[in-house]
């Protein structure tokens, strides 16, 4: 494989451009050697890469957030779809982030990271996927969580809405899964750079119009659009999904049911805290919630 499609299948938030660039800059070696863009590479190959990093400062914005637990310790929020977690160096990336948004709303009660202080937020999910997430104050809460989930002691569920009914009610897919080499904004099951074992459990809880399943979604493994390109494998992909899914069903599902993003919503955590055992429930979003009745998460 080329050099250049190698590197932006890894590096999928970069342009396949900027590593053209950085590869004719002589910024990235292979076995210590200046390379063209069009090389193979070979296996047991060494590739060095010095990337610059362009610093920005990120300020706090009087965002509304919708908070389902908050201490001196944490603050859990469920996340509205189509904002950014984290800032972005591209100037429409600086601001409108969750991140802007706790720097306002927590103050100075923040950890230190890198030398400054900032929210440090535990799960990376899509833009345009709705979640309860959790973000932490301080250095002793962040090492906890950071210990639990390397423990794997943090639960998340999830409630997806796919196409077609899918009458295996109770099913577990399981293949490998990472980047698809030739499309850096996809992920496969299929001939995947760098494969890593992935294992999803559904349940179906809900069906919509003789159209629809909603989904229950309980992940053994935790990879990059894990669910969308697991369900999309078995032939239900999740609507509104753009890049998995079926344009016609987006199409009749947004003039109908008005959505316009990927029907995904994690809306359980379970962990210990405090020495407790807690459970943490995010209401579904509005056009989630119109479309699924309003299915009652206490008791899925």
């Amino acid at each position: 494989m080329r050099v250049d499609i190698y590197l932006s299948a890894l590096f999928w938030e970069l342009s396949r451009s900027y590593i053209q660039k950085l590869i004719d800059s002589g910024s990235v070696l292979v076995n210590g050697e200046k390379v063209k863009k069009n090389i193979k590479l070979q296996p047991e190959d060494v590739i060095s890469i010095e990337e610059i990093i362009t610093s920005y400062e990120i300020l706090p914005e009087n965002i509304p957030l919708d908070i389902i637990y908050e201490d001196e310790n944490l603050c859990v929020i469920n996340k509205q779809a189509w904002i950014n977690v984290h800032p972005t160096p591209w100037i429409e990336g600086k601001s409108g982030t969750l991140v802007n948004a706790l720097l306002y709303h927590c103050k100075d009660k923040l950890p230190v990271i890198s030398g400054e202080q900032r929210p440090w937020i535990v799960h990376r999910l899509d833009k345009d996927t709705s979640w309860a997430i959790i973000t932490v104050k301080n250095d002793m809460m962040m090492h906890y969580i950071s210990d639990i989930i390397k423990e794997r002691k943090i639960k998340k569920y999830y409630i997806a809405i796919v196409a077609w009914v899918l009458t295996q009610t109770d099913f577990t897919i399981t293949s490998d899964i990472w980047r698809d080499p030739y499309n850096k904004i996809k992920m496969t099951t299929n001939n995947a750079l760098n494969p890593k074992h992935a294992i999803t459990h559904g349940k179906v809880i809900w069906y919509i119009d003789e159209e629809y399943s909603v989904i229950k979604i309980d992940l053994e493994t935790g990879r990059t659009h894990q669910i969308r390109v697991h369900l999309a494998s078995i032939g239900y992909p999740i609507l509104w999904d753009t890049v998995y899914g079926n344009p016609k069903v987006n199409k009749r599902i947004a003039t109908k049911h008005q959505i316009h993003r990927q029907a995904l919503h994690a809306f359980k955590l379970e962990f210990e805290l405090y020495w407790k055992a807690i459970t943490l429930i995010a209401p579904l979003k509005n056009d989630m919630a119109q479309m699924t009745w309003n299915i009652d998460l206490e008791k899925i």
